[in-house]
């Protein structure tokens, strides 16, 4: 795991950087790296292009790119981050709520909320920590949460990720089979091959007949025929394992 912390204060920069090895020496099974700006615009960009950390602590108030700038870069970027705030304002604890941060501290920094907050994170990631679909495209390689695909399709020897918030992923031309490139989600209990070109996320499936699967989006989908009766007992032994 790791964790980011970005202070434009080299002061308070160190003075994190001092109660995070404390907190770490306290806490041995909780392993982690550290990394640390002080410049908020090069941590900005490197999350533009999907270089993300499980936690960040930030600080509010820092020029050209605030705290909330890179919250919401955080946000848009897809990856459920946790992130903690630290700041010498209680101005803006409103807006880290719209990032859903899950504290906000003030300066000077109290010891026992600074490790209180790592504890809360720690529960966090640990709590949402789930498998991430790797995809190679034109603007590098990038990465989802599984839960977030809603289907793959194989489009003229490309990957199409198609994920529930409307994004779509195209992939560089594929040189492997369809089920080769498919195999490590396909292999989750909630994916299923209804094609030979569609693999489906169970669990967005609004409705499924012999001949199509209906999605939450709208979208229809094919089911072959040759896989049909196959799909129908998988979906159906699904659904009652989920809701048992």
């Amino acid at each position: 795991m790791k964790i980011t912390v970005c202070d434009d204060s080299i002061k308070d920069l160190l003075q994190i950087d001092k109660l995070l090895s404390k907190y770490k020496s306290q806490h041995p099974d909780r392993d982690f790296d550290l990394e640390k700006f002080s410049d908020p615009s090069r941590l900005y960009q490197k999350i533009k292009e999907g270089n993300m950390t499980e936690i960040y602590i930030l600080d509010m108030l820092m020029p050209v790119r605030t705290g909330l700038d890179i919250g919401r870069q955080i946000r848009m970027s897809g990856y459920e981050s946790v992130i903690i705030y630290i700041t010498s304002s209680d101005d803006h604890a409103l807006d880290a709520y719209g990032v859903h941060a899950v504290r906000y501290l003030l300066k000077p920094i109290d010891e026992n909320m600074f490790f209180e907050a790592l504890d809360c994170a720690f529960s966090y990631t640990k709590a949402k920590t789930e498998p991430l679909y790797l995809i190679k495209t034109a603007d590098g390689l990038l990465q989802r949460p599984c839960s977030k695909i809603e289907y793959i399709e194989n489009a003229g020897r490309r990957l199409e990720v198609h994920l529930i918030n409307g994004e779509i992923l195209k992939s560089l031309f594929i040189r492997k089979s369809f089920e080769e490139e498919i195999k490590e989600v396909s292999a989750k209990r909630n994916f299923l091959q209804t094609h030979k070109s569609f693999l489906i996320n169970l669990d967005y499936v609004r409705q499924l007949t012999s001949d199509c699967a209906i999605m939450e989006s709208g979208t229809l989908l094919p089911v072959s025929k040759a896989r049909s009766a196959n799909v129908k007992r998988e979906y159906l032994i699904y659904i009652s394992e989920k809701y048992r």
